[in-house]
Order: structure tokens, then sequence, then C-alpha cells
């Protein structure tokens, strides 16, 4: 006697797609969970007035926005901070990135440790480089001070000092995390084919015009990202000045995302943190879509 049959067998194309959706659910759970959920969640606190220890918070509509816009001097002055920062730190990262990665894209003798150590940094406890530099950046009993001494040189006091802190801040910030855009640079450099060199060499190309009419242009789509991924890292900086000046001194290096953090879990401020962070939320998105427009308008 024949089993009985319990309804129409599936398709392979469907088995195939319910496949791929159970192997791609833990991840996509995650996703929901760990990501859109907690980005719901600060678009409606930024709405409402809470402190975080209440269990009620109160609706304002977009009171926190237009207090942040127009009636806080403060946020201005640490939206500046983060453009400062931002623009001392990319320029900067990128082109030494750019430099050690020519340098070190050749064959030469010892050329995998160089790159391990420029590389290391980047591996290095945030924490841990952080509290490295600020006893390094000390008034009078720090290295650098010590070893400017030694040629004459009266350094300054690095993290007190407000004409001295942001910079201290940006150097230190760019050796921790150039060796990352120096891999992708060399990864990129190592894909553009010899032929093109070697061709122009026989043309009679020096090396800056090699480097302008071939190298440059076939790494541009590399530093599209680059510029996208340190851009994006320099407006969340946050560990950093944490660490290293704690936002002073007199705010000279207290940017947008130490300042949410103030607002937030110092001053129990959560609605208004919450709307500062969906505005760094958005200026990272409006720049990010300008850098790829702006790509796009060269091709």
């Amino acid at each position: 006697m024949s089993a009985a049959r319990t309804g129409p067998s599936l398709t392979l194309r469907t088995r195939e797609a319910i496949a791929g959706w159970l192997f791609v659910s833990p991840i996509l759970t995650g996703f929901l969970i760990f990501f859109v959920g907690p980005l719901i969640a600060v678009f409606y606190y930024s709405t409402t007035e809470w402190n975080l220890l209440s269990q009620q918070s109160r609706f304002v509509g977009m009171d926190n926005y237009v207090d942040a816009l127009t009636a806080n001097d403060t946020f201005w002055h640490v939206l500046g901070n983060s453009l400062v920062f931002a623009a001392g730190l990319v320029p900067l990262n990128m082109a030494l990135a750019l430099g050690l990665a020519l340098a070190l894209s050749k064959p030469m003798r010892g050329v995998v440790i160089f790159r391990t150590v420029f590389f290391a940094p980047v591996i290095t406890s945030a924490v841990a480089w952080a509290i490295i530099w600020t006893f390094l950046l000390q008034h009078e009993s720090g290295a650098v001070n010590q070893a400017l001494s030694v040629v004459g040189v009266d350094g300054p006091n690095w993290l007190h000092e407000p004409n001295w802190a942001m910079a201290s801040v940006i150097v230190t910030r760019v050796l921790k995390t150039v060796g990352l855009n120096m891999i992708l640079y060399i990864a990129a450099l190592q894909t553009i084919p010899r032929d093109y060199e070697e061709a122009a060499r026989l043309e009679g190309a020096n090396g800056w015009e090699i480097f302008r009419r071939i190298t440059w242009p076939l790494l541009a789509p590399t530093t599209l990202v680059i510029m996208v991924i340190t851009v994006v890292g320099s407006l969340k900086v946050f560990d950093h000045i944490y660490l290293m000046t704690g936002g002073g001194p007199q705010n000279a290096t207290l940017v947008l995302a130490f300042y949410i953090y103030e607002q937030g879990f110092k001053f129990f401020n959560t609605g208004y943190a919450s709307a500062l962070a969906v505005v760094l939320f958005v200026l990272i998105l409006a720049l990010t879509i300008l850098q790829m427009l702006l790509k796009a308008a060269r091709k």
C-alpha cells in the first residue's frame, strides 16, 4: 500500500532558495537585532526627552534637533572640531599611506619587516596606543620633549595647550591607522600590470610622469574607498579623545562622537544625545554620497 501524499513537492529552485535563506539567516538575524533595531531606536529616542534612568520618556518631536542646531553654541564648536580633525587626519593619512606603499611595493631586502612595522600599530590596542603616547607627550618627562631638548628646542605641553592638543591627537591617530591604508594601496599597486610602466619608460617617461599618468589614475578606485573609510573613521573618533585629552583643554579636542557620549552617559540627556547621533549619521552619509558623486563626475 503506497504512502498518502501530503501536498505538491517543492521545485529545485524553491529548495535552493530556502537553503540560501537558512544559510544567511544567522547573520541576517544579527544584522536586524544589533544594527537595524538600535538604529530605529535612536531615531525614536531622538524625538523624546529621556534621562536613561527613568522608565518613561516624553515625546518632544523635533525639539532636540532645533535645540542642537539653533540654541546650542557648543554643538557648532564641537562640529567644527570634528571637521578640523577630519581635515587634518584624512589628507595626512592618505599621503603618508601612499608614500609608504610606493616605497614598500618594490622588491628590496627587508621589505616584509618594514611592512610589519608600519602595520603593527593597526592591530595594537587603541587603549595601549593612547596611553603610551600620553606618556610620550608629557611636558617635562615625555620622551618627545626630551628628544627635542637635545637639539635645543623647548617642546610645548602637547596635550594640555589648546593650540597643540588637536594636532597631537591627529598625528598619533595617523600613526595608529596609516598601516591599514598602506596595505590597501600596496594591494592595489600590485594589480597594475608592469607592461604599462615598461612601455612608458620606452617612450621616455620619467618616474613622476609614470605616476601621474598611469599609477595614480589606476589607483583612483582604491583611493575613493580609502577616502570614504578614513573620513568615516575620523568623524567617529572617540577612543583617542577619551583617553588622551578627555575633550580638553578648554574643549579644544571635544569632537562630536565624544560629545554624544557625554550627553548620553555623563549628563543623561539621552534624547538629546540620540538627536546628535542622528546628525552625525546624516553628516557621514552626506559626505560619503558627495565623495561618490565627485568620483562619478570625474569619469
